[in-house]
Parts: structure tokens; C-alpha cells; sequence
């Protein structure tokens, strides 16, 4: 009579094992991913929920400054920088940024 084997499991309990331990790292790892998801569209949905509303007119143009010296090409490559950052930050959105980069533009 075989008694039961001690020591190391068989082929069939290794593959048994092996089925178990993946099983539960894709049950796991589906529940972060499920978890990180609904916590993504409740942050987005929040920051769209503060978000104010777009404007539908347009601001009238500040009347015109009086005629300063012309900036460098240095300080214009430093200004347009820092638009690129505020943009980047979400101080401003494209419209604006776009405004403003032609502004800088113009006064070259």
C-alpha cells in the first residue's frame, strides 16, 4: 500500500501551488487597478466640479502701453519660459496662453 508521500509536493501539487499563488496575484492586482481607477475618476470628476465655468465673451484689449524700449531676444526667450510654465502648471489655459505669447510676440 503507497502511503503519502513527505517532503516535496508532486508534480500535480507544484501545479496545483502554482495555479493558486496566480489566481490570487491577478485577483489582487485587478482590485488595485479597480481601486487606482475609481480613485483617478473621483479626483477628476472633483476638479471638474471646481473648475469655473468657460467664458463666453471676450475681455476687451487693455489699451496700449506707451512705447517702451524694445526688450532682447533674451528677455523675450525668458518671458515665453515662463508662459511655458505657467501653462504647464494650469495657471493658464491655451487661449490665454496664446494671448499672451502673441502679446510678447508683438512687442518684439
Amino acid at each position: 500500500m503507497m502511503g503519502r508521500r513527505m517532503g516535496r509536493p508532486g508534480l500535480v501539487g507544484m501545479a496545483a501551488r502554482t495555479a493558486v499563488v496566480a489566481g490570487t496575484a491577478t485577483a489582487v492586482s485587478g482590485g488595485v487597478a479597480r481601486r487606482q481607477n475609481a480613485r483617478a475618476d473621483a479626483k477628476a470628476a472633483e476638479q471638474q466640479q471646481y473648475a469655473p465655468p468657460p467664458q463666453e465673451y471676450v475681455e476687451a484689449a487693455p489699451a496700449p502701453a506707451p512705447a517702451a524700449p524694445e526688450a532682447s531676444t533674451d528677455d523675450l526667450i525668458a518671458q515665453l519660459k515662463k508662459l511655458g510654465e505657467l501653462k504647464e502648471a494650469g495657471v493658464l489655459d491655451d487661449a490665454e496662453f496664446q494671448v499672451a505669447k502673441a502679446k510678447l510676440l508683438a512687442e518684439m
